[in-house]
């Protein structure tokens, strides 16, 4: 994997709560899940790595790019894209004209180029038939999508983006995966998720974050298989389970520490990733 994005020992406390806790990672190009529990710390990783917020200790660089600079840090920004948890619009701008706005701000000043880059991202995430409707008008899914087409002018190599499906209906998820994983195939995108679902079907590697530190570093695959063995059918809850529930056939999918003779069941992501947050931190390369 050629590194585009490197950490090392990024700590930041917020009050007496250290938010990350010596984290160090590495990202390549395509898409990077990132997953962890409300207050693991992932948008204050995002955030940083956004250089929306400075961490009180460690580094990082952005393809080649120290933000500790004044210097890199403005180059670095040039190469960013960032779509925030909330992203913020003026309801009464059209998509054209909040994308053409957030064009401006990246430093786009030659008004014919800007507009065709304006064009460019908003078929990229296919909004060319709505761009000219006002926003207060769109769904949630389009919203999502055009605050995803800001993120992507300039043509960033590293794009953040934080929990963008959260409250899309099926099919918006499945648009705006389709928009993902097309943003993934040239550039370098970590994508923070409580979606154990999207990192499945959109990323080639996924990070796990727990009380602000990096828990597991890897594959979905390599992640699903930490849980091969460990997941077991029963006619009701085992006791002895770490997390069990009742499936639509009305059998019971207990994963943990299986009793002897256990009709075992083959894993998933999540149950690596619940076995992940239920045991010790992993010795993890991110």
């Amino acid at each position: 994997m050629t590194t585009t994005v490197s950490a090392a020992g990024l700590t930041l406390r917020y009050g007496g709560t250290r938010a990350l806790d010596d984290v160090s990672l590495r990202l390549g190009r395509g898409v990077t899940g990132l997953l962890g529990p409300n207050g693991a710390g992932k948008t204050t990783l995002l955030r940083v790595l956004a250089t929306a917020v400075p961490a009180d200790r460690g580094a990082f660089t952005v393809l080649g790019h120290d933000p500790a600079t004044a210097r890199g840090r403005q180059e670095l920004r040039r190469h960013l894209g960032y779509l925030p948890q909330t992203p913020g619009f003026h309801p009464d701008f059209t998509p054209f004209e909040f994308v053409d706005y957030v064009a401006i701000l990246k430093e786009l000043t030659d008004r014919a180029a800007r507009h065709r880059e304006v064009r460019r991202v908003l078929a990229e995430a296919d909004l060319e038939d709505v761009r000219g409707k006002r926003i207060k008008k769109l769904s949630g899914g389009m919203r999502q999508r055009v605050a995803l087409a800001a993120a992507l002018v300039g043509d960033p190599g590293f794009l953040v983006l934080d929990e963008p499906t959260v409250g899309l209906d099926p099919e918006q998820r499945m648009r705006f995966r389709e928009v993902i994983a097309r943003a993934g195939e040239d550039r370098t995108v970590l994508l923070s998720t409580h979606q154990t679902e999207d990192v499945a079907m959109l990323c080639n590697r996924v990070l796990v974050m727990a009380g602000g530190r990096i828990r597991f570093a890897g594959t979905p695959a390599e992640l699903t298989a930490r849980a091969a063995g460990r997941v077991w059918s029963s006619g009701g809850r085992d006791p002895g389970a770490k997390a069990g529930w009742r499936t639509g056939t009305g059998t019971f999918r207990n994963v943990g520490d299986p009793p002897p003779g256990a009709e075992l069941l083959e894993p998933t992501l999540e149950d690596g990733y619940l076995l992940t947050l239920d045991g010790e931190p992993a010795e993890v390369t991110a």
